[in-house]
């Protein structure tokens, strides 16, 4: 079943450069809802360039569909997903000075890092998504972690598609069916995301058992 998830960051960036609270990310991720989204996402960042903490936990206290909060889990990321417990949490490994998110977890090199935070996450009934390249070996790297799902990066996608769609989607596709494949095996759940990538920057986020 496929769900939408609306991530609210560039209403955030808009507000954050006009001063004041005009427009109001509470109030828009409250219309996505009413419109019919099934989720907000947000990915705050230490700069607070759009999203805020505040904004985190201010929206926690009103969405009443699936919360994502996307981010690098430095230890004030931690904290306040800890404090905030959405539905769910991304492991990004953006850097701080990063305009967006630019590459995936090698979840091979970085397996002891991200097991032990995604088991703390866990721990507290929160969700854990990781956020990989369309690699197959990345995306059963998760799964060694201990991840519940995978966002893919869709950069390449995006790139290579007036050259030829078939073609740029071939790895999404392969990265796909090794989630499956673990997806078939397990409870593992299949969750592909786009990610500032598709034509027409369009997000969109499926889910299954």
């Amino acid at each position: 079943m496929t769900k939408l998830s609306v991530n609210i960051n560039k209403i955030a960036v808009v507000r954050n450069s006009r001063g004041g609270n005009l427009p109001d990310v509470v109030r828009a991720a409250l219309d996505c809802e009413r419109f019919g989204a099934q989720g907000i996402t947000v990915h705050p960042r230490p700069d607070a360039r759009h999203i805020r903490y505040s904004d985190v936990r201010d929206l926690k206290k009103v969405l009443t569909t699936e919360f994502n909060i996307e981010g690098n889990p430095i230890p004030s990321f931690r904290e306040l997903v800890l404090e905030v417990r959405p539905a769910q949490v991304t492991l990004v490994p953006d850097a701080e000075n990063a305009i967006t998110s630019n590459a995936g977890w090698n979840t091979v090199k970085y397996r002891d890092f991200l097991r032990e935070v995604t088991a703390e996450f866990q721990a507290r009934g929160i969700r854990v998504s990781i956020f990989v390249d369309p690699v197959a070996e990345m995306v059963a790297g998760a799964k060694e972690c201990g991840a519940d799902r995978v966002e893919l990066y869709t950069e390449a996608y995006a790139r290579d598609f007036a050259a030829g769609r078939e073609r740029a989607i071939e790895p999404y596709v392969r990265a796909a069916e090794e989630a499956r494949r673990w997806a078939t095996t397990s409870i593992w759940r299949i969750c592909a995301i786009s990610s500032s990538g598709f034509p027409g920057r369009t997000r969109f986020r499926s889910g299954t058992r």
